[in-house]
């Protein structure tokens, strides 16, 4: 049998599954069974290659896909995901990332860029739920001139975020792991000598935000990704991205910015907690690569502007 041929019979195993995805998925399992690359496998199947009933690596590709097609996540399978220009360490006990969250990345390297231009030469950026680590090794990656710090409270999580951090080249940033309640993070950095009270420029979140009875309807989220990282509290799920809207005023410099991540259905709701916020202006909402609202962003007003 030839490779195109395993590679098409593990699609279809994958759509009897119900996998959408079942041709990448198949792809990016064989590329992991034969230990090469998406477009290395691409151009072996196109040759002709041979893939042998016999050989380890065919062995391998069936296995994986019987573990896929009990919806085991790709992303744990392989145990990489894709995110910028990373490729993520992730697993059990760690929320995958999640292609919309780029954009959340690229809203904060917009104001960095801002800042760099206005004469800031080292910026303090702060990730509020940091998960695997994806907004703040990226952050850490793209702009290095940047001081960033990530907080996450599971352990396992930040387990998976400070082998992210450590995977980074020599180039970026260093990044500060604490491992902490967000809602307690404000007070332990207003006690933490090698921040001294400071303040940061920027504060970035994707927090949990998923109300309590909204069960996730994909079987990947809903048994693998932990509740932790799903459900934001109250009945709303807004109860965590509200705790990041009030960490944010209390540890960002008059003129840094909050960059919040959350469902489109509740980007009226998240504008409304920053517009209550005394401390906060330039409350706006930004779109995902596909036009939906799962952004919001708000800016500390500066000691001389009146507030609202």
């Amino acid at each position: 049998m030839d490779l195109q041929l395993t590679i098409r019979r593990g699609a279809e195993r994958l759509a009897a599954a119900g996998i959408a995805s079942c041709h990448t998925d198949a792809e990016l399992l064989a590329a992991h069974a034969w230990g090469l690359s998406r477009a290395q496998l691409q151009l072996q199947a196109l040759s002709g290659t041979g893939a042998h009933p016999a050989d380890p690596q065919q062995t391998r590709f069936w296995e994986l896909i019987e573990e896929r097609a009990r919806r085991v996540p790709l992303q744990h399978i392989t145990g990489f995901a894709p995110f910028r220009w990373l490729e993520l360490r992730v697993g059990p006990g760690v929320f995958v990332p999640r292609p919309e969250t780029e954009t959340v990345v690229e809203l904060a390297l917009q104001h960095l860029r801002t800042l760099h231009s206005e004469g800031v030469r080292a910026p303090r950026v702060v990730d509020l739920g940091t998960g695997s680590g994806a907004i703040a090794a990226s952050i850490a990656l793209e702009f290095p001139n940047a001081e960033v710090h990530a907080v996450e409270l599971s352990a396992e999580a930040a387990a998976w975020a400070q082998l992210n951090f450590q995977r980074l080249p020599a180039t970026a940033s260093k990044v500060t792991l604490h491992q902490c309640d967000l809602r307690d993070f404000p007070q332990q950095w207003s006690q933490d000598p090698a921040g001294g009270g400071s303040s940061f420029d920027v504060v970035v979140s994707n927090p949990p935000y998923i109300p309590p009875h909204m069960v996730p309807v994909e079987q990947e989220v809903r048994d693998h990704d932990p509740e932790i990282a799903l459900y934001g509290g109250g009945p709303e799920g807004l109860e965590l991205p509200a705790a990041v809207v009030s960490a944010a005023v209390t540890v960002l410099a008059p003129g840094g910015r909050l960059i919040l991540e959350h469902a489109e259905v509740q980007a009226e709701a998240v504008a409304g907690l920053c517009r209550a916020e005394p401390a906060l202006t330039s409350v706006q909402s930004h779109q995902d690569l596909t036009g939906r609202q799962r952004a919001t962003s708000a800016r500390v007003r500066s000691t001389s502007e009146p507030a609202a």
